[in-house]
């Protein structure tokens, strides 16, 4: 019998109206080829997994892949998945070429900003200034298989030079612009990169980011820098000094110098190579250690692609927002999303909290179809109260996404009472890893609180217990089972694959470790995560997700955030230690730590209950929103760490040596 907790979760979704056009003409070509009987989506799911090099093939197929010859096998599956068996052998293709497939006048890019003006881009105009980064990249002397970097805000100024870069065959990278010049020497160094594009200062949150003086320091770590192209933020920023930058120049000059001595481009031409030829390079939070340089091929473009397949309701009329500079694997993903037609609108900043309502003034203004928030956004919005008003039509809006992090069961409350009823809110899981989703909703499956629907098509995920069993409805550790076209290919540099094995096949041979645990929902087939696997706590016997106590200590309106990890003693017993930040004008007190106690027994088991609870004036966060429980963890229990990735690293001070924690026994 499983326990209420399983049983009693609320749908806030369910199938309706004609979405999954796509799909289900998907689902037939498969039917009508393949001659199998497929009633649902979990039977389309286990063909997909069961026959992958159909699967991925018939995706190829039906989303129209751009290549100059077509692959001769799929997919060797004899070879062990820590080998990293490559895709679509014999293939010829050339991204940037599937990127700009339309050259029309639907507009490709919208940007605008805390302090830009609206601009709009057309696919037309996309194509046409890509050329010039492509001649000017070319005269440069840019060739395949080179390093282009960039460090910059969220802009079309960055896209462009990806696409002139990769037309070539040459390798992309970025770095977050609100990273420190160290942070970014430190990932940069690993690729060494010859040409990197930046910007002089951008606008973020209203504050004032100067990004000159960390390119001082970054070109004199990095004397792979043949060139530093930075983009003037306004026209007078053409007047700034860059003289003590090495190699610099401004963004006109550069590109001027592709142009030949009549003012004519050289027309773009489009490198034909392997579909496992690197294509970006990305990076690890540095949140368990220092960075590590992941090496993606093409497989990104089949990810689109089979997204679109799945979710692709009228592609070229979509309109996405988009906050994620050059550095997130969400900026490639929707940088890539141009294969598909799409507009995109680039923010430059961070748009949620200029005004109590400035997120839904733009999807009216914009007439935005999908949003998509990190978790800790959607946690914000809702403890300030920025709602949607009378005024607000969101007829627009078809979807809101979230990820990144742990989604608390009281989000889905948040946006289906407080912000738009008839909206799908898709919560996705996925990893900088595999460079998209997972897991994620399906159109034809209904949506139940705190729950992720179901595996994506043709990825193959289990969840094992520290014994590798398969387990449902306990704790267990997410492991992709069998390979996927967009999974890392290696880490750059590791020429033996030694370092790229122990990390991610160690634990559970043969099989990819995403890194973080998730409970699967007997009665549903939903997942819900819990958080890192190598944050999960076990007290008293009882192994448990920190978002497991997160969801109910939010439910106290006296807290603000929350942090909860595992103390070990000197013979390595373990105990649940939770931090609270409370909120202005409450206090934390013996009667406030008695009820969160006492919710916590009555909701989970009382063995859930952190053996000690603690107020701290902050909790801290990674670049990317999530809360750092590793670092925390490694803090309290006297291990090293690199605060490298904590945004608020000023707080972390307060964890070093409480004496609450000091003299833990068994």
């Amino acid at each position: 019998m499983f326990s209420k907790k399983f049983s009693n979760v609320e749908m806030v979704w369910q199938p309706k109206g004609n979405f999954g056009k796509n799909i289900k003409k998907f689902k037939k070509r498969i039917v009508d080829k393949y001659n199998v009987t497929l009633n649902d989506y979990w039977d389309l799911h286990k063909w997909s997994i069961e026959n992958l090099e159909e699967f991925w093939a018939e995706i190829w197929h039906f989303s129209n892949i751009i290549c100059s010859k077509s692959f001769d096998k799929v997919i060797d599956l004899s070879i062990p998945m820590e080998n990293s068996p490559r895709w679509f052998e014999g293939a010829k293709l050339n991204y940037a070429e599937n990127l700009m497939k339309y050259r029309d006048d639907h507009v490709a890019l919208i940007s605008t900003g805390e302090e830009s003006e609206v601009t709009e881009t057309t696919y037309a105009e996309m194509y046409e200034e890509a050329t010039l980064y492509a001649a000017a990249l070319r005269k440069f002397g840019l060739k395949k298989g080179d390093i282009a970097a960039c460090y910059m805000s969220n802009r079309k100024e960055a896209i462009l030079p990806m696409l002139g870069v990769t037309s070539i065959g040459a390798i992309f990278t970025g770095a977050l612009p609100q990273l420190g010049a160290q942070a970014v020497v430190n990932r940069f160094k690993l690729v060494k990169p010859r040409i990197l594009f930046s910007i002089d200062r951008f606008q973020h949150n209203k504050e004032e980011i100067d990004m000159l003086t960390k390119l001082v320091q970054i070109t004199e770590e990095l004397p792979c820098l043949e060139k530093v192209v930075i983009v003037p933020s306004k026209e007078e920023s053409k007047l700034k000094d860059i003289s003590r930058i090495k190699n610099s120049c401004f963004l006109d000059e550069f590109l001027n110098s592709g142009k030949d001595a009549d003012g004519s481009v050289v027309p773009i031409t489009f490198e034909q190579v392997p579909f496992s030829h690197p294509v970006f390079i990305s990076y690890t939070s540095g949140t368990t250690g220092l960075p590590k340089a992941l090496i993606n091929d093409a497989g990104l473009l089949l990810s689109v692609a089979k997204d679109s397949v799945s979710y692709g309701e009228g592609d070229r009329n979509r309109i996405i927002l988009s906050m994620s500079p050059v550095g997130w694997a969400s900026w490639n993903i929707t940088s890539t999303l141009h294969f598909l037609g799409c507009t995109t609108i680039l923010y430059e900043g961070f748009p949620y909290f200029i005004s109590p309502t400035s997120i839904w003034d733009m999807v009216d203004q914009f007439k935005i179809t999908n949003l998509s928030f990190a978790a800790s956004i959607l946690d914000d919005l809702e403890k300030k109260g920025y709602l949607p008003t009378e005024k607000h039509s969101l007829e627009s809006l078809k979807a809101i996404g979230s990820g990144g992090s742990v989604v608390k069961p009281q989000t889905f409350d948040f946006i289906y009472k407080k912000v738009k009823r008839d909206v799908i809110f898709t919560v996705a899981y996925g990893s900088t890893e595999l460079m998209g989703a997972a897991l994620r909703h399906d159109y034809s499956l209904p949506i139940y609180k705190g729950e992720i629907p179901a595996p994506c098509l043709g990825i193959a995920v289990e969840c094992l217990n520290e014994e590798g069993q398969h387990v449902v409805g306990e704790p267990g550790k997410l492991v992709l089972a069998k390979p996927v076209p967009s999974l890392v290919l290696g880490l750059w540099g590791d020429n033996d694959g030694t370092t790229f094995k122990k990390l991610y096949f160690s634990e559970f041979p043969g099989k990819f470790s995403l890194g973080d645990s998730a409970i699967i929902n007997p009665i549903t087939k939903g997942y819900i995560i819990c958080g890192r696997s190598d944050a999960t706590l076990k007290q008293r016997g009882c192994r448990f997700g920190s978002s497991e106590i997160y969801n109910i200590v939010d439910k106290f309106p006296e807290i603000v955030d929350s942090i909860c990890v595992s103390q070990y003693s000197k013979n390595l017993a373990e105990r649940a230690v939770l931090f609270l930040k409370i909120k202005e004008g409450y206090q934390f007190n013996k009667d406030l730590e008695s009820r969160i106690r006492e919710m916590i027994g009555s909701e989970l088991t009382p063995r859930h209950i952190p053996e000690v609870i603690l107020e701290v004036p902050d909790i801290p966060y990674n670049i990317n929103g999530k809360k750092v429980e590793i670092i925390v963890k490694k803090i309290i229990n006297n291990m090293p760490y690199d605060p490298e990735s904590v945004v608020n690293k000023e707080c972390l001070k307060i964890f070093h040596d409480m004496p609450e924690l000091q003299g833990f026994e068994d």
